[in-house]
């Protein structure tokens, strides 16, 4: 079987509170992400969300997994697909689709059959995966990062100039409750999302990618007033519980795919912390 997994159970503002370093990134941190010839997954209680990632060096088949209780991985859910590697493919139930690199492809609930292909197996295509709970199907479509809806966000004086690329988000395709974007630093910035905010109504995870090589990124996680923090390498992804703000800063300029699934779908519905109140 090429699908591994591993389950992260929803933990308290109360209780991260008392949290070590270790205690801290065995909760939040998905470190096992990008592993040639395998899809690595991990399972969690915050919305019941996937995140995930597929490596073929050969086509990998996803499988269901235990915790979902299903026949088949798409019984009852949505995925969301984004290529931060090389080029390759993406089979759905017989319906071939190309992803560029950062290209991104939606897959509704229903589909039965999902085959990962790298166009060269020497460069292999990396798919970021995430899933949530889906009650209907939506049709199944691809986005390249050209057909993004783009936003202009923050100012090289206050190093958080970025590109915002909503690929998988009302507007561009139809979902139940996931959503997924790219948000991509200009060089000289280094802060992602700032000001930090809550949106007690869904959940998030961050997915970093482009870090150089001898580089970091620091995420910052925690209630406004009792914040932490996890430093992250390339390719590493976070976890951000709905009571916690979400926000970084690298040692150099990079990207990060955020991916968030709940109740709310508003992307612009969240509660801001004030820089200055942040403790």
């Amino acid at each position: 079987m090429s699908v591994s997994y591993e389950t992260r159970y929803a933990s308290s503002p109360e209780a991260v509170k008392k949290y070590d370093t270790t205690e801290l990134r065995d909760e939040f941190l998905i470190d096992n992400l990008m592993e040639k010839g395998k899809i690595n997954l991990t399972y969690t209680h915050y919305d019941r969300y996937i995140a995930g990632s597929a490596v073929p060096d050969q086509p990998l088949r996803l499988e269901t997994i235990d915790p979902l209780k299903a026949e088949y991985f798409l019984e009852r859910r949505e995925l969301g697909i984004i290529n931060v590697g090389d080029s390759g493919s993406v089979e759905v139930d017989g319906e071939t689709y190309h992803l560029a690199h950062k290209d991104a492809l939606y897959i509704g609930q229903g589909a039965k059959e999902v085959v990962f292909k790298s166009d060269d197996a020497s460069k292999p295509a990396k798919y970021y995966l995430n899933s949530a709970p889906a009650h209907t199907s939506y049709p199944t479509k691809k986005v390249s990062l050209a057909e993004a809806n783009k936003l202009e966000l923050g100012s090289l004086e206050t190093a958080n100039h970025r590109t915002v690329s909503q690929m998988i988000i009302g507007g561009v395709v139809t979902t139940c409750q996931l959503q997924m974007g790219m948000t991509e630093l200009k060089t000289g910035s280094v802060w992602n999302t700032m000001p930090a905010h809550v949106h007690d109504r869904r959940m998030e995870v961050y997915f970093y990618l482009d870090v150089p090589e001898g580089q970091s990124v620091c995420h910052f996680m925690g209630q406004p007033q009792e914040t932490r923090h996890i430093w992250m390498q390339n390719h590493e992804a976070v976890i951000s519980p709905p009571w916690s703000i979400h926000c970084g800063s690298g040692t150099s300029n990079y990207t990060f795919i955020w991916g968030m699934a709940g109740e709310n779908l508003d992307y612009g519905d969240m509660d801001v912390a004030k820089i200055t109140d942040l403790r």
